[in-house]
């Protein structure tokens, strides 16, 4: 429990927090966050000790792919660096930017209540240091313990209760411009009372504070925080870009082999649709591999999964799609060799065809649960996105297909559904685009995201992306012209939308 009624803002707790648990320069397991409230010459600093929540339910746990966020029994969530891949997950999962990745050993890290102290009978180092007692650490379940007396009988506040994390740490007299990261606006000038904002050219760099001077709290300036980073770059923007052309070119194909308008034992069909999927699912493992911090620890994903987490749900969904796309492409081969009859491959691509779809669709759309796990990344929390991924592959499927079927002489209605579907999906993104950044926002978090994109730092890659795909929509006239149009507009797009759901800021 953190009394900030006692809290004189000296930065002790940070220090000895620094000290005990050798917590390198540039990253703080906690700190001590301030905000001024009210205009000259009645002006109060208010105080918030800022670290992990220690949540019932973690989401940082959830998300975690291999365990080493963990629960332990007496409800601290610890971590185990030692099985840490480095995906970062955690990070974006965690509603209150409590976690990061340690420069020097590369592993995730955050407050952990000093537990290696508290297993030998001390107390964490800053409640030891604190001179004022402002911090107490105790059971909740001991009605003797001073935690639990303070916490069941007074007044306490949680954090962000609305994430639904049922946060361990609470707080005692701390303002409400300090607990809401957007009610404090930025201060102007690129500084803090004791340090700058950091370096706001970085697109991943996220600053502390409401941008805008007409927020909720227009009295309450943020005096002092720690900046953040978007735990996930253009590698995964690219990665989501990558696994819809994987999923969207086979399942485009087949598809349009049981509606009639191609053939099984077809060159487009049989051997192009299967290698350009399977080509860029290898992009796509690759992006993935080359994004985490311990790459040679990639698979631990497969040894030591904790299938709550949608890294590893996803990990073996795209396995089940590289399998069965695999197998189509073998059967094709086998049956264009001769090694089995036509006939045979014939029948048993069009059996097949169904699970390589049923696999096509789970990697296209299983990205909108990752997402979802992101708890505090409000413009990702969508019921539409699974819809909205399954339009996207589908309209970069039939880009990456169209170019081949010319080549091939494929029939004139085959490029035609092509060209259609090309043309549909891309005026139906454009559609939920509109409604996704024209719709009133549930939250504040999600409006500011949808502004960095519309006006903000990403919008230099979302208006090329609206135009270049609208440019898609005139497929049916232009034919394979519409094809780089409709593959780099949705590359832009994808950028600046996984980086807008990630640069508000949480703490």
């Amino acid at each position: 429990m953190l009394d900030q009624t006692r809290c004189m803002g000296c930065h002790a707790c940070t220090t000895a927090c620094k000290s005990e648990n050798e917590v390198p320069l540039g990253v703080t397991r906690t700190y001590v966050k301030s905000v001024e409230v009210g205009t000259f010459p009645q002006v109060r600093r208010n105080f918030q000790v800022t670290r992990c929540n220690q949540c019932s339910d973690a989401p940082c746990v959830a998300a975690c792919p291999t365990k080493a966020m963990h629960k332990r029994p007496d409800g601290i969530v610890d971590f185990d660096k030692s099985i840490c891949i480095g995906c970062k997950a955690c990070i974006a999962a965690c509603p209150y930017d409590a976690i990061f990745i340690n420069p020097e050993d590369h592993s995730a890290e955050k407050c952990n209540f000093c537990a290696h102290r508290l297993d030998i009978g001390l107390e964490p180092a800053c409640v030891t240091v604190c001179p004022t007692e402002a911090i107490l650490v105790g059971d909740l379940n001991d009605p003797t313990s001073k935690v639990a007396q303070i916490v069941q009988r007074e007044p306490v506040a949680v954090r962000r209760p609305e994430k639904e994390t049922r946060p361990g740490l609470y707080y005692k007299g701390a303002h409400q411009a300090t607990l809401d990261p957007l009610a404090a606006r930025r201060p102007d000038g690129g500084l803090f009372a004791w340090a700058t904002q950091g370096d706001t050219s970085d697109p991943q760099h996220v600053t502390s504070g409401h941008p805008s001077h007409h927020n909720s709290s227009a009295a309450a300036l943020l005096s002092y925080d720690v900046p953040h980073h978007a735990p996930w770059g253009w590698r995964v923007s690219l990665y989501t870009w990558t696994k819809g052309i994987a999923a969207g070119a086979i399942a485009v194909a087949i598809m349009i082999a049981y509606l009639g308008g191609l053939t099984f034992h077809s060159d487009v069909v049989r051997y192009v649709a299967p290698a350009v999927s399977l080509v860029f699912l290898g992009f796509t493992g690759i992006l993935l591999i080359w994004d985490l911090k311990h790459p040679l620890r990639f698979y631990m994903i497969f040894t030591r999964h904790q299938w709550g987490s949608w890294l590893v749900r996803g990990s073996f969904i795209i396995g089940y799609f590289g399998a069965v796309a695999s197998l189509f492409l073998l059967v094709g081969v086998l049956g264009g060799t001769g090694a089995i009859s036509v006939s045979s491959a014939d029948a048993i691509e069009r059996v097949l065809g169904g699970f390589v779809i049923a696999g096509a669709a789970g990697t296209a759309c299983y990205t909108a649960f990752l997402f979802a796990q992101a708890k505090a990344r409000d413009l990702w929390q969508s019921p539409l996105l699974p819809a909205h991924l399954a339009v996207q592959a589908a309209m970069i499927g039939a880009a990456a297909v169209l170019p081949f079927a010319g080549a091939f002489a494929t029939p004139h209605v085959a490029r035609h559904i092509l060209e259609v579907l090309l043309a549909v999906s891309a005026g139906t993104h454009l559609l939920l685009v509109a409604g996704e950044m024209t719709l009133t926002h549930p939250t504040a978090h999600a409006h500011l995201a949808a502004a960095e994109m519309l006006r903000g730092r990403f919008a230099r890659f979302f208006w090329p992306g609206v135009v270049l795909v609208a440019v898609a929509i005139a497929a049916p006239a232009i034919g394979v012209v519409a094809v780089p149009f409709a593959l780099l507009g949705l590359l832009a797009h994808e950028h600046s939308y996984v980086q807008a759901g990630q640069c508000v800021p949480l703490a």
